[in-house]
This record gives structure tokens, sequence and C-alpha cells, in this order.
């Protein structure tokens, strides 16, 4: 795994530099970490998936035996692979919290764990119940810890595990047929290439799928102080 070694944070934040350095099973594998390790709220989701679709060709190359052939069917394999990656790594943050109860509260900061993104999932949860778990997967941060206080409040496994996969599926099919389409329809009408300026588009997912977050913090500490 040299391929790791003397990277700058700059590439760590760039969805493309994991995608062309790890290929398909690096991917899957952030996507299973972002919920399952509690490492969300630094590792690229949204705009991994985004582009992701946009790479959805070559990705999905490294398949054994897959010969690619369909935009439809390269997206759908995908979708399939990261929902499963996706929901395991879900699965996995349930049964910590689970496990862990209340004590997590409890747990000091981490580099990888901050309580006040647990205490602001919480909240999330707490407003929208199971819809959480869907509305979720669009919200970093907020994604990584959901499973987990889904855990830690005892909901009950097999609705976990049903409103997890819907979410996994409406989660990956959005972002990655995002990717794909509007890359070719950009290149095909416009003859505007995407791939040579990510930086601005992953800038750009960074700040749409953040806002929210910012905009419910902000609004928390105004509360407060009134």
């Amino acid at each position: 795994m040299d391929i790791f070694v003397s990277i700058s944070v700059q590439e760590l934040l760039n969805p493309e530099f994991y995608i062309v350095k790890g290929g398909l099973w690096i991917v899957l594998l952030i996507v299973f970490a972002e919920t399952g390790l509690m490492a969300g709220f630094f590792l690229p989701g949204d705009s991994l998936l985004f582009v992701s679709g946009i790479y959805s060709k070559t990705l999905v190359k490294s398949l054994p035996g897959y010969q690619s052939g369909f935009d439809l069917l390269d997206l759908f394999i995908l979708v399939l692979l990261i929902t499963i990656c996706g929901s395991l790594g879900n699965l996995l943050g349930f049964w910590f919290g689970k496990q862990s109860g209340q004590l997590l509260f409890k747990r000091k900061d981490t580099f990888f764990f901050k309580k006040r993104h647990l205490l602001q999932a919480e909240t999330f949860f707490d407003k929208h119940g199971a819809m959480a778990l869907i509305l979720a997967r669009f919200l970093p941060i907020i994604r990584t810890f959901t499973p987990v206080v889904a855990g830690v409040v005892g909901m009950e496994k097999v609705k976990f595990i049903t409103y997890s996969i819907f979410g996994m599926i409406l989660w990956a099919t959005f972002m990655l047929f995002s990717g794909r389409y509007l890359y070719l329809l950009f290149l095909n009408q416009f003859g505007f290439d995407i791939k040579k300026h990510l930086e601005i588009i992953v800038l750009g997912i960074a700040l749409i799928t953040t806002l929210p977050v910012l905009y419910k913090i902000l609004k928390t500490k105004e509360n407060s102080l009134i």
C-alpha cells in the first residue's frame, strides 16, 4: 500500500485520488468506514460517489471476469456494491451503539471521535425517527453517527436494516447517476469536461451538502443564547 506514503492533506480530501490510485476496493472501503468505523467527518462521501459515477467504467473493470459495455449496467453494479458495503458499515455502527449504550456519550473526544457530532446525530434522530436513517445519508457527519444513535436507543434491528438499505440505495443511485450523466451531458452538449474541473465540482458538492449541517449548528447555538 505504498500509494498512501507521502500524501498530502489535499489529496486525502480529493475523491479522484482514491479512485485513480486505489480503485473500486478503496472506494468500497471508504463507504464502509464512513459509518462502520465512524470516520466520516474527514473522508469524502457525497463527492466520492459523484466522482465514482464519472469513473464508473474504470471502476467496474477491476471486477474479475466483468466486461463493461453499458452505462446503466455499470452503474447498477456500483449501486449494488456500495449499498452492500454502506449497509454493513451502518450495521457495525448500530451494533457498536447497542453495545456501548449511553456510555458512548461520556467518551472523551479523539481525532476520530467528536461527541458534538454524536449529539447532533441524536437530535436529528429524535426529530425524524426511523426516517433519519434515510435522510441522514445525504448529510455529512450526521450519517456517520445516526446508526450509532439508533443502536443506543434500541431501535428494532429489522426496522433498522430496512431503512438503512433503502437509504443506501437512494443515496448511491442519486450520487452515482448524477455524476455519470451530468458528466456525459456537459461533455456531449457543451464540450465541457468535468474531469478537468473536479476541484470546483467537489467544492460545490461539499458546500451544498454541509450547508444544512452548518445551519443546524448555528441555529442551535443561537437558541442556546436566547
